[in-house]
């Protein structure tokens, strides 16, 4: 069989010299293999990592879009301007974590304070603070709910206590204490360190009407959300320095600080009412008034802010409850010493009609 005609030999066309070209596409045509250059995309940079200040430029910028928000990690602030040499109120924020609700038998966690001067003049802090956060063994398991709630467990407060000197270098020379459910905490503080029951006490959930200010919630997470900032919540400290970021803002309405609004507002008398003998049939108009049913003493009671709020309540109960009918009801006056204590006033008398 006569041999095939041989092939000539196929060729390859020289690459392009320059270094963008090195990546060819290569295919056949006829004899021969045909080299068409194919410029290579340039290879981008890697990218660094935003620094901080650039990423304030983007929120600022984005803060200008009527369709974002920003939310700004809180950074708590431990110096303020210098305090003024005269007019300042010495403050104690205080939250507690402990094991449950009820402070006759659940015990204190974690305690944290700040100390900080409240310039009177405007309401504002001034010069530095003072932190103190400490971790206590509760004697008992910390009960499930407890630890999810503040992730403190019993590892970390095992042979732990209370540093009592350093506590009670913060409390000497304070003018008030503020918490922001200081109907909780105070108990719970107050039991285990009764110096605490000779100071004036306040709260930032109740003694300022945050509806009135325009706030869907009084709870300290919306608050700090209402002003652009998220925490992590339920450790006490971080909910300490919320708390005084919170209350150094302006209230919307009342046009001060939250700050000076609690100073005053502990120079005034507070009043709990208790309808005495109120007829059952006034249960419902009780209740739609905003009265609570204290099921100790069996009676509905309200709190009022001052002698003219009490004295217009006490018309109230003698025209809608009383229907005209000679009645006497208790009156609890509590200043700032011992309201939310869990300890009486003063006790008195009211007659209606």
């Amino acid at each position: 069989m006569p041999s095939s005609p041989a092939k000539p030999p196929r060729t390859r066309k020289s690459l392009a010299a320059d270094p963008q070209q090195q990546l060819s596409l290569l295919f056949n045509e006829g004899p021969e293999t045909v080299v068409v250059p194919v410029p290579l995309r340039p290879v981008p940079e890697p990218k660094s990592a935003t620094p901080a200040n650039d990423a304030e430029t983007l929120a600022l910028q984005l803060e200008q879009h009527p369709d974002y928000r920003v939310l700004r990690r809180l950074v708590p602030q431990l110096q303020f301007a210098a305090a003024p040499a005269l007019g300042v109120k010495r403050l104690l924020v205080l939250d507690t974590e402990t094991t449950g609700l009820e402070h006759s038998r659940d015990k204190i966690i974690e305690l944290a304070l700040l100390r900080v001067d409240i310039d009177i003049a405007t309401g504002l802090p001034c010069g530095p603070v003072q932190v103190y956060d400490g971790l206590e063994d509760p004697g008992q398991p910390i009960p499930d709910i407890a630890r999810k709630i503040t992730g403190i467990d019993d590892s970390m407060v095992a042979g732990q206590a209370l540093d009592e000197v350093r506590i009670a270098e913060l409390l000497d020379g304070v003018d008030l204490v503020v918490a922001h459910n200081a109907g909780f905490d105070r108990p719970f503080v107050e039991a285990r360190l009764p110096a605490f029951a000779a100071k004036a006490w306040a709260c930032s959930f109740a003694d300022i009407d945050w509806k009135q200010e325009g706030r869907d919630s009084a709870k300290l997470t919306a608050l700090a959300l209402d002003l652009g900032l998220f925490y992590d919540a339920h450790r006490a400290e971080m909910d300490c320095h919320a708390l005084l970021a919170v209350l150094q803002a302006a209230l919307p309405v009342a046009g001060h600080t939250g700050l000076a609004h609690l100073l005053a507002a502990t120079e005034g008398t507070r009043y709990r009412l208790q309808a005495t003998g109120a007829p059952f049939d006034a249960k419902d108009a009780l209740k739609e008034r905003g009265y609570r049913w204290d099921a100790a003493h069996k009676v509905w009671h309200t709190r009022l802010t001052d002698e003219a709020a009490l004295q217009l309540e006490c018309d109230w109960l003698a025209v809608a409850v009383y229907s005209g009918r000679a009645a006497r009801v208790q009156v609890e006056a509590l200043d700032a010493h011992v309201r939310y204590a869990n300890r009486p006033g003063i006790l008195s008398w009211k007659s209606l009609g």
